[in-house]
Formats: structure tokens, sequence, C-alpha cells
């Protein structure tokens, strides 16, 4: 499947170990993290363990903390960090020249409530 890219916003746009929340008609939304290296990355605004908004988390290497119940994400998967258990959907995510772009086809289907 052939990736159909939208540009979101600029690396400068999301607040350094901060996360900017980008709206889907369906819901959960989409969480843009950066870090103190200006990596970014996108991951479904769910805690995989009680649903909690990730983005509301603090961000720390390439983890974020879940601001619920403490669980550390891993930013790069959207895993937990053991002895925790489970996953958040992770999304596709392109830098360039200093502009965030995601999967227009995923930001559609993925994760989608019903």
């Amino acid at each position: 499947m052939s990736q159909e890219w939208q540009v979101i916003c600029r690396v400068e746009d999301i607040p350094v170990l901060g996360a900017r929340v980008v709206a889907r008609a369906a819901k959960p939304d989409v969480a843009i993290f950066r870090n103190t290296e200006n990596k970014v990355f996108a991951l479904l605004d769910k805690c995989p363990h009680k649903g909690g908004p990730l983005s509301q988390g603090i961000v720390f290497g390439e983890r974020v903390a879940c601001p619920l119940h403490n669980w550390n994400i891993e930013l790069p998967t959207g895993c937990a960090i053991s002895p925790d258990e489970g996953c958040t959907q992770k999304f596709s995510l392109k830098v360039d020249a200093d502009q965030v772009y995601l999967d227009a086809n995923e930001l559609r289907t993925l994760a989608i409530e019903a």
C-alpha cells in the first residue's frame, strides 16, 4: 500500500519533551512527541493500561510516562516497559525540511473506535 503523506506541523511546533495532539474525526486522537534530540514519534493518544492520554505525560529519552499510573511507554514502538505489558498503536511518521508528516490513510483507519 502506498503512503499518502499529510503535513501535520513543523518540528518546532511540538514542545521539547512534550506532545501535540492531532485531532481525528474518529477517536481516539493521535499524539506527536518530541524529545530533547528533536526526534519525533507518533502514537495513539491512549495508554494500553487504562486509556490515559499519553499526550499529557512526561517525555524522557525515547519514552513517555502515562499521566494516570506512570506506565512507561516506548515512543518508537508504543509498547509498555516490563513488567507492564501492552502496546498502543504506532503511526508512520516522517520529517522532511522541518515538516512533520503522518500517513493520511493511517490517520483515517488505524485504531478507530467503533
